[in-house]
């Protein structure tokens, strides 16, 4: 008899969503990814969907906007994961799970949901910047209503998207790593943590049976990606056999840049400000009330930085 869940994704055509498909399906769980009508004559998300159908998974027909929908979709399965963007360069959307925490408590059959989190930990982050706080509260008002709605969940923390950060060195505007020249956040000695996209979804499928989970907070820290910009920079000279040419941005040089900035630009600008400046995905030990996914789940080979950047070459 196979007791692992059954998994409903939403958002599985996206960026992570698409890792989260995979990883589900991988980790042998029977996985049901979320049809939107809305997707209209997007030919490339239909043809990601097929591909998921062709892979094992259950295409499942809902909507945002047709709350009976949700809730039959919700009943096919035990766990929800939302993976929903929360970018504003690209669409954020974090209140839209309220509608999602609605059918979940009707349905009334979840035993975990993992909404769309997998960043820095918002309930760290009381004190940040505006605009980029929106990102922070926003998923803490959907925390406070699954809490009130007794609904079981998990939320992952999973610190800097290699893809995202990684390849550009750390910088803003760049997903590429230069050969020539980088600039540096301060000193670029504060520390960050680097995870690899496709070990976020991995970690992530991890959690989802596990009862040590369980309303919790699981931060993926990698030990060998927990690094200052500074050595990013160093292990990419190291792979390329050069030395860059190295300018520095000071705190206020940061943010003089930033506030001549569109909105989104500025939210996503204050989160490189309060990670590269403030540190802050490393100034705190994680406590008897949350878990490391790392520690939780030694077998699982991590991508290490240096290795990531091999595609690069």
């Amino acid at each position: 008899m196979d007791l692992r869940s059954k998994v409903l994704i939403i958002g599985g055509t996206g960026y992570l969503g698409k890792r989260l498909v995979k990883a589900s399906l991988e980790q042998g769980h029977e996985t049901y990814v979320l049809r939107r009508p809305e997707i209209g004559v997007d030919i490339e998300k239909i043809q990601m969907l097929l591909g998921f159908k062709k892979q094992g998974a259950k295409l499942v027909i809902g909507s945002f906007n047709d709350h009976r929908s949700l809730v039959e979709a919700v009943k096919q399965v035990d766990v929800v994961i939302c993976a929903v963007s929360g970018v504003h360069i690209r669409s954020h959307q974090i209140l839209i799970q309220l509608k999602l925490v609605d059918a979940i408590k009707e349905a009334g059959n979840i035993k975990r949901f993992l909404p769309s989190e997998f960043g820095t930990d918002p309930a760290r982050m009381a004190d940040a910047m505006e605009p980029g706080r929106v990102t922070f509260d926003d998923k803490m008002v959907v925390r406070k209503a699954i809490q009130e709605a007794g609904i079981p969940f998990t939320y992952v923390s999973a610190n800097c998207f290699a893809g995202y950060m990684v390849g550009g060195l750390c910088q803003p505007g760049h997903i590429l790593p230069s050969r020539e020249s980088v600039i540096l956040f301060g000193d670029g000695n504060k520390k960050s943590i680097f995870v690899n996209e496709d070990d976020i979804a991995t970690y992530t499928i991890k959690t989802i049976d596990d009862p040590r989970t369980l309303n919790k907070t699981v931060y993926i820290r990698p030990p060998a990606n927990i690094l200052s910009q500074r050595e990013i920079v160093e292990l990419w000279e190291k792979l390329i056999g050069k030395e860059l040419e190295k300018s520095s941005l000071s705190k206020q040089e940061f943010l003089n840049i930033m506030k001549d900035q569109g909105y989104a630009e500025q939210v996503g600008l204050t989160h490189y400000y309060h990670v590269f400046y403030d540190g802050c995905l490393t100034n705190f030990e994680i406590g008897d009330d949350a878990e490391e996914a790392c520690a939780l789940y030694p077998d699982i080979e991590y991508t290490k930085v240096e290795d990531y950047f091999k595609q690069y070459l």
